[in-house]
């Protein structure tokens, strides 16, 4: 429970700057995200009659992350909806905490994106409240990871989810979760630098990459989550290489949903494909008895 708490407070930063940047429309999301998979879970709970956990603070953690991972364009009710079904279908169906096999926010997102694939659209500026396309969006229109100024992308001057905006107040987050050592750290070091090494093979900046969208969110927040991620360190750092890899794989060529809505972040597909290896790498890299 403890651990719990302090990952709520490490996304504290990253979502008190989504409020301060778009304003209401993000405290609305945020709040009715982190509602709704309390109650889902209480819900859940109280029907089948199971002790009721929402205490332990793991549904407020998968409420905030999913409403951090979604548009200011986003509808209320779609991260009310992507959230419940996060809850059930990804943690309780599955046996509840500890024992899902994916990260419910992430699995809650899946279910966003092909549910609600258009209404992640517009991309919302920070800055002036425009229209305008993401910086991954420019890298696919253009081939080129160059335009906007990294630091822009750094504190948060670009369009993007509530909680990717701004990487500097996800790492002082993440900085958080290192020091009381709540956070696998290997996960996302493996990611970062998988990330770092493709970036130069393309000859692009690598700094590009790490800012531009929600790797840092993903890595730091999402894949570290201790009910889906390897258990051993050689585990650890296979599944966020394939996080690192997978997420590279999809901005460079994408996921077309027809006739709605091309994905040019890969950070959902990722987690999710690695959740799915984890009892394979906890099996594999299990240390052997001396």
């Amino acid at each position: 429970m403890k651990m719990m708490y302090g990952m709520i407070m490490a996304l504290t930063p990253a979502a008190v700057f989504a409020v301060y940047s778009f304003g209401v429309p993000a405290l609305l999301r945020i709040v009715a995200g982190i509602i709704s998979a309390v109650a889902a879970e209480a819900a859940y709970q109280k029907i089948t009659g199971k002790k009721i956990t929402v205490k332990d603070g793991s549904a407020v953690i998968t409420g905030l992350l999913l409403a951090l991972a979604i548009s200011v364009s986003t509808p209320i009710y779609a991260v009310a909806a992507a959230a419940a079904f996060g809850i059930v279908a990804g943690k309780q169906l599955l046996g509840g905490l500890g024992k899902n096999l994916f990260n419910p926010a992430m699995f809650g997102r899946l279910f966003y994106l092909y549910v609600f694939p258009d209404s992640i659209l517009p991309w919302i500026s920070p800055v002036d409240g425009t229209v305008t396309a993401t910086p991954l969006e420019v890298l696919r229109e253009t081939g080129q990871a160059a335009g906007v100024p990294i630091v822009d992308m750094f504190l948060g001057r670009i369009p993007g989810t509530l909680g990717e905006i701004s990487a500097l107040m996800l790492l002082i987050g993440f900085g958080f979760l290192v020091y009381k050592k709540y956070v696998r750290w290997r996960i996302p070091a493996a990611a970062f630098s998988t990330v770092l090494v493709l970036a130069l093979i393309a000859g692009h900046n690598p700094l590009f990459y790490f800012f531009a969208g929600s790797l840092v969110l993903g890595a730091c927040f999402m894949a570290t989550d201790p009910m889906s991620s390897p258990r051993f360190p050689k585990g650890q750092i296979v599944f966020g290489a394939g996080v690192g890899l997978i997420i590279m794989a999809m901005r460079w060529w994408g996921w077309q949903t027809p006739g709605v809505y091309e994905f040019t972040e890969g950070t959902t597909f990722a987690v999710l494909t690695m959740n799915l290896t984890v009892p394979y790498l906890n099996k594999k890299f299990k240390p052997a008895k001396k």
